[in-house]
């Protein structure tokens, strides 16, 4: 059976289903392939909502954040709190599975369930369940298929006590302790969040700090909290061996360390989801790790095929991946509607506390030979954060010093994710840090830490004052 559509779309996750939906809100004909049962990919199923689920429970389960605040203790039976964890975060899966279902059937889109492979000439083979196949005919195909946890040989990812990042919400109990190995975002997340459950956590990095592509205060400051909250970390540690012997789980450090954690999380880095896809065959071309190459328009090697998402590679962000699936779609069939995906994406780390950032670091401010400044408020000063009781972090600027245009934010404190977006805004004006010092913020509020992260930049200046060039050439 053959069928004829204008955009045969490869995986619903946020590639998948954004750049479907833009293209029937243009009034064509669209289908989408999924493999899985229900649509919404591995943010919705496996990793971004349930991760961020699994922490606003772990957080109100445990009171983690008011303990101090209110002088609680808290005494909690794990097989409760398991049970807790595992029914909320079910619910909101059902919950934004359905959502992406609805959005899908609302634009008219023919969802197909099955494994698809590129056909060549513009066609998308799909076999379902029972081995039938059907033939999509499409003027352009979009592979949005996803990202998966890295698995480097040599990990025993069989033994029941070693998880990935995504088998973790499948955790059978809370345990005593737990190695986890990787320093990134998702590695970084776990970390807290398991810490916040009264988790002896150990995390390990062969990186000298976490989070590496964060400015390197930020990284510092969070690698400082989760010590405050009793995580123990070894960064730069070098490459660990993992192997159950003797009944328990061995986690052997390069200098000689042995840690007997009674459960592993490997979350070092993901792979892109092309197996299957013939992708060869049809003319795409991948790079050592799965990963599609794409112009910047989405394009990929071969005549009428793009590619967007996690499967292109970093930054890998749900919110990035949805905007390179409406410009890839737009380019594709021609549409005038989006043209580029914003050089500005910010990016958030839904760790305890959160951290976000937008715009240049000071390392990369350095490395272009920017004159800059940094501007800091801290959340210890914050009447917002002091009512909460939760005054970790900071909102710290980045600008040059001539001009005081605004070249960077970041941000580490709770709801970062959240005040990350007035920074954005102003880069995008292409603002200067005058104003924060001009708007007037609702008082008590955490937004409030961006005026007075102006007023140390200001002082800053002052004391260092900028110096003009009186030279003639």
């Amino acid at each position: 059976m053959t069928e004829n559509f204008d955009l045969v779309v490869i995986g619903s996750g946020p590639a998948g289903e954004k750049g479907a939906t833009q293209a029937a809100y243009f009034g064509y004909r669209v289908a989408i392939v999924e493999r899985s049962p229900a649509p919404g990919g591995s943010p919705v199923s496996t990793a971004g909502i349930p991760t961020k689920t699994l922490r606003e429970t772990a957080l109100y389960v445990t009171g983690f954040q008011q303990r101090e605040v209110y002088g609680l203790s808290l005494q909690l039976d794990p097989q409760a709190t398991l049970r807790h964890l595992i029914s909320r975060t079910a619910n909101v899966i059902s919950t934004a599975e359905e959502r992406v279902r609805r959005n899908i059937e609302r634009h008219g889109i023919t969802l197909l369930r099955g494994n698809a492979a590129l056909g060549g000439d513009g066609t998308v083979v799909v076999k379902d369940d029972r081995g039938e196949e059907t033939v999509l005919e499409a003027r352009v195909i979009l592979i949005a298929t996803g990202s998966r946890p890295f698995r480097p040989p040599g990990i025993p990812f069989d033994d029941p006590d070693v998880h990935d990042s995504e088998d973790i919400i499948r955790i059978d109990r809370i345990p005593k302790t737990m190695v986890v190995v990787g320093g990134g975002p998702v590695g970084s997340e776990y970390a807290s969040i398991f810490t916040a459950l009264g988790v002896e956590v150990t995390l390990l990095d062969a990186a000298d700090r976490l989070l590496p592509f964060m400015d390197a205060e930020i990284s510092g400051l969070l690698a400082l909290a989760l010590r405050r909250m009793g995580a123990r970390m070894l960064l730069g540690s070098g490459v660990a061996t993992i192997e159950r012997t003797g009944g328990e789980l061995r986690v052997s450090m390069a200098n000689g360390e042995v840690i007997r954690p009674e459960k592993v999380l490997f979350a070092a880095g993901r792979a892109g989801n092309t197996e299957g896809l013939a992708l060869e065959a049809a003319g795409v071309e991948v790079d050592a790790r799965g990963r599609i190459l794409v112009d910047r328009h989405f394009r990929t090697s071969a005549d009428g095929v793009y590619a967007a998402g996690d499967v292109i590679g970093p930054p890998a962000l749900a919110s990035v991946s949805t905007e390179q699936g409406r410009v890839a779609v737009c380019h594709g069939l021609g549409i005038p509607f989006k043209e580029t995906v914003d050089p500005l994406a910010p990016f958030g780390i839904y760790s305890i506390p959160e951290v976000a950032m937008v715009g240049l670091t000071e390392e990369s401010a350095k490395e272009r030979n920017i004159d800059y400044e940094v501007g800091r408020g801290w959340f210890t000063d914050n009447t917002r954060a002091n009512i909460s009781g939760s005054t970790e972090g900071l909102v710290k600027l980045v600008f040059r010093r001539d001009d005081k245009t605004l070249l960077g934010v970041h941000i580490l404190g709770d709801i970062a994710g959240e005040l990350i977006h007035l920074g954005q805004a102003v880069l995008h004006s292409g603002g200067t840090i005058d104003r924060f010092i001009h708007a007037t913020f609702n008082i008590p509020t955490r937004s409030d830490a961006y005026k007075y992260a102006a007023y140390d930049g200001l002082q800053r200046l002052a004391a260092r004052p900028v110096r003009v060039d009186t030279t003639v050439a």
